[in-house]
């Protein structure tokens, strides 16, 4: 399995826009993050997690050429909002490509792109196949993906093991019954937004916490602000089992 990070930040992305603090000045380029997603290639397949409005450019970036199938953890738009530019692989590989996520997400894009499920659809528009995934395991192409919930404050999200790794952004809560669906990943990718607390997302004490409790062998923290601090300088806190992520990443297992 190989694992790409496509973008590693929060929603407004690190530089911020108008935004002069030490990192968005930073000329470190891992400092330098787009909206979080990641690509996952497994057994010959090509998967996404996430479709953010960066997702032209990393597909760009990342030479992406085949795209199996788009999975969605949720319906934010830093998530969802670059689904239009999947037609570009609709054109290349001569196929609708099926969209992975839990109902409150699926109804979310056929409400914003609309224009894509129209009876008399005009030239060019983006082709889909939408398919519900309740809290079970479901396979795609034989690979097979197990949903782990978590809460982004009120809104449950879900996370997704693939074999040994696991991967979950924009949580500030997993339930007991869910962190066992998490136990025995080599490797996992934890949503850590700042040091100080938030309504909606793990800081960066939580997660160490929870990567502690789980007893995860390598860990790397996604979704992050401009508030954590530089990756440089965050690097030095971590324990020798957690890294930052960075755009570009690339790890296999």
């Amino acid at each position: 399995m190989k694992i790409t990070f496509l973008g590693t930040g929060t929603s407004q992305g690190i530089p911020v826009i108008a935004c002069d603090c030490a990192v968005c000045r930073s000329t470190d380029a891992r400092d330098n993050r787009l909206r979080t997603s990641v690509w996952i290639q497994v057994e010959g397949k090509s998967f996404v997690i996430d479709t953010g409005p960066d997702f032209r450019q990393q597909m760009l970036r990342a030479n992406v050429q085949e795209l199996d199938a788009a999975i969605f953890t949720h319906q934010h738009k830093d998530h969802t909002a670059g689904l239009d530019d999947i037609r570009a692989f609709n054109h290349r590989q001569q196929q609708d490509i099926p969209l992975y996520g839990r109902e409150s997400v699926l109804n979310q894009i056929r409400s914003e792109f609309f224009y894509a499920f129209s009876e008399h659809r005009y030239p060019g528009v983006p082709h889909f196949e939408l398919h519900n995934v309740e809290n079970k395991p479901f396979e795609i192409q034989g690979i097979k993906f197990i949903p782990i919930e978590v809460m982004h404050h009120k809104l449950a999200v879900y996370g997704y093991r693939v074999g040994d790794f696991t991967y979950i952004t924009d949580a500030n809560y997993i339930s007991e019954s869910e962190q066992e669906k998490i136990k025995g990943s080599r490797v996992l990718v934890l949503d850590t937004l700042q040091k100080e607390s938030h309504l909606s997302h793990f800081t960066l004490s939580q997660s160490l916490e929870l990567i502690d409790k789980l007893n995860i062998p390598q860990a790397y923290l996604i979704h992050m602000s401009h508030k954590l601090g530089k990756h440089e300088d965050v690097e030095k806190e971590l324990p020798p089992n957690v890294r930052l992520s960075y755009d570009g990443l690339v790890i296999e297992l």
